[in-house]
């Protein structure tokens, strides 16, 4: 299959409805513009947010509204960022797992409502699967798929070669596939609150 194809509304609505069976709280915008607005009325004044590197938040402007400080939550990567002392930065990357909302995307999700994420370092996994209470995924539904076989040949014929790319771009060096997270479903015991932001708009890869 065509990996960066837009889907149909049927296959949409499929994919919301399994994902609603979960019990995450599933939005669907048009474009990124309003997916961003959303974030603003799903983060409260004063929340800590940290996100992962993701081309999806750099392109609907979630990136550039951290960096311009024209909000009203604790952003902790700017804490990290801005923290001169190596030791001191070592210790609010480690307390940053414990954002009260993290932000990101994901490579792959099903009609039955699973979703991979990929990573190299692993330093964006312990949010997604135990430390943030709240998460916020940014999806293109050019990433449905109809089941993990596929999610998988699109992470990995499809999405590993272009993040590969542009990694080598921006750092001289490549990425790797080295830790698979697979999103099955979230125990309700947790209490955690899963907010899925499915855009109509090709994302991010």
């Amino acid at each position: 299959m065509d990996f960066n194809n837009l889907p149909t509304q049927e296959t949409i609505d499929q994919t919301i409805k399994s994902l609603q069976d979960k019990g995450y709280n599933v939005i669907v915008t048009e474009n990124g513009a309003e997916a961003l607005e959303k974030i603003k009325t799903l983060i409260p004044q004063g929340a800590s947010v940290m996100n992962g590197a993701s081309i999806t938040l750099e392109t609907i402007g979630y990136t550039e509204l951290l960096k311009s400080g024209n909000h009203n939550w604790n952003d902790l990567h700017a804490n990290i960022v801005e923290e001169n002392d190596p030791e001191k930065r070592k210790q609010l990357r480690k307390e940053s797992v414990l954002s009260d909302y993290y932000l990101g995307s994901v490579h792959a999700v099903t009609q039955d409502g699973q979703m991979i994420i990929a990573s190299n370092t692993g330093s964006q996994l312990p949010h997604v699967v135990f430390t943030s209470p709240n998460l916020i995924f940014v999806i293109g539904t050019q990433k449905i798929v109809p089941n993990l076989d596929e999610a998988m040949k699109r992470l990995e014929e499809y999405v590993f070669p272009l993040e590969d790319k542009h990694m080598q771009t921006l750092y001289k060096q490549g990425s790797n596939i080295s830790k698979l997270l697979i999103f099955k479903s979230e125990s309700p015991m947790m209490g955690r609150k899963i907010n899925i932001i499915l855009v109509k708009e090709k994302l991010g890869f």
